[in-house]
């Protein structure tokens, strides 16, 4: 789900009403696995970027059909065309039988209340598939593991090292190493942050960022579960230092009016400094510029930070799938630690398990970031949580409008953070 994630993930409340698709569980006779099931497999996806996406995807899903007898028949969608149909898609007799869809209560959580996916509990247990703990809690609903987790996905801050290194600044650790820096970029001529917010989803972004090096991730964790205040200092605080932000300058004219693609283009060209952005980023930097980059958590107000985190979209089987064998088999090689070699060095993107990367070819920056995020996910450290990605459409549509709202002085960061609880209580 890395376009979808990256541009489009406003959680989609949708209507729950029960139906005859009740959801199954796979038995001894439907654990999957090379050669588990004889059949033909519809699997819908969300729009690829591009043809060579597609066709770099058939070609390996090859590799399955070939081992496995099992056709598979791709399907696309664009984002919002399968976020309005997709649950008519899964009703219907002719629906597909696997989708790769995003993982939060808004998208995989509200086709699970529906009863419209296939209960994987028991083929994790039969086929042994090795996922994050963390990110298998984000496929698991009242107790029943649905899915197989997406791509990871972190957000943080990218820097130019050229420019840091010639104005002799360290990558920045806390909030006020990052005033200073802001200050000695904006000095140089150049623009501190790059930042284009007119989708609105960026500005979500920011704030995941913020409140999650701020709170860290056991505070991260009782906010979205309703046992913090969205009104607490915290979120007051991480709001108004991007008031700050774009008070002094640092964020460029008018960030609201600029889009995704400029922000980025902003930063790959050199005219901005460092870049708040996520891990999908780093395979634009391989392919467009000419410097090195770093990438750091973002910082903390009173020391370092913590990486924020989400999944990508990941596949789930349809309740009323034909043929449970067969889209349990295809699930266990999307499972696979070969699949997600795949993954990193034709997608460049971070997979929800441990992947060993020794003799891919991978960016020297994405294999930091792989490193990184496996030491966080086995227990070396803390992740924070990108919001957007587990909180409703009603939430974060009050996210993404008071973030704009404070870029453009429209409101202050204390109401906004009203509106974050009120929205929240709904």
């Amino acid at each position: 789900m890395r376009s979808s994630s990256r541009k489009l993930l406003i959680g989609s409340t949708v209507c729950l009403l029960a139906t005859a698709c009740t959801g199954q569980t796979a038995s001894s006779g439907d654990g999957g696995g090379e050669g588990g099931g004889s059949g033909t497999v519809n699997y819908l996806i969300e729009q690829l970027e591009d043809a060579d996406e597609l066709t770099r995807l058939e070609e390996h899903l090859a590799e399955f059909e070939d081992s496995s007898g099992i056709d598979v028949e791709v399907q696309q969608l664009d984002i919002d065309t399968m976020r309005t149909v997709l649950q008519t898609r899964l009703r219907s007799e002719d629906g597909p039988d696997v989708i790769s869809w995003g993982s939060g209560p808004g998208f995989g959580g509200a086709l699970a209340e529906a009863g419209l996916l296939y209960d994987l509990t028991a083929a994790y247990e039969e086929n042994g598939w090795e996922v994050y703990d963390f990110a298998k809690e984000r496929v698991t609903y009242d107790g029943k593991v649905y899915g197989i987790p997406g791509e990871l996905e972190t957000v943080g801050l990218y820097y130019n090292t050229d420019i840091l290194t010639d104005l002799g600044i360290e990558p920045p650790r806390t909030l006020d190493d990052l005033r200073a820096a802001c200050r000695t970029i904006s000095e140089a001529g150049l623009i501190p942050l790059a930042l284009g917010d007119q989708e609105g989803w960026p500005g979500g972004h920011l704030l995941s960022m913020a409140l999650s090096s701020a709170l860290g991730a056991d505070g991260m964790e009782a906010l979205l579960a309703g046992e913090g205040s969205w009104e607490s200092p915290e979120v007051v605080d991480a709001l108004t230092f991007w008031q700050e932000a774009n008070t002094n300058g640092w964020l460029g004219e008018s960030p609201v009016s600029i889009d995704y693609d400029t922000m980025t283009a902003q930063y790959i060209s050199g005219e901005a400094a460092m870049i708040p952005t996520g891990s999908w980023f780093v395979n634009d930097l391989a392919i467009g510029a000419d410097f090195e980059s770093g990438y750091v958590p973002f910082p903390a107000p009173d020391g370092e930070g913590v990486f924020a985190s989400g999944l990508g979209s990941g596949p789930f089987v349809s309740a009323n799938t034909d043929d449970p064998e067969s889209a349990v088999a295809l699930l266990d090689f999307l499972a696979s630690e070969e699949h997600g070699q795949w993954v990193v060095e034709n997608l460049q993107s971070i997979p929800a398990r441990p992947v060993d990367t020794s003799g891919l070819d991978v960016d020297p920056l994405l294999a930091q970031v792989l490193e990184e995020v496996s030491t966080l996910s086995e227990g070396g450290g803390e992740l924070g949580y990108n919001i957007d990605v587990l909180m409703p459409e009603a939430f974060n549509e009050a996210m993404f409008d008071g973030m704009q709202a404070v870029l453009t002085g429209q409101s202050t960061p204390a109401d906004v953070a009203a509106s974050l609880q009120a929205a929240s209580e709904q």
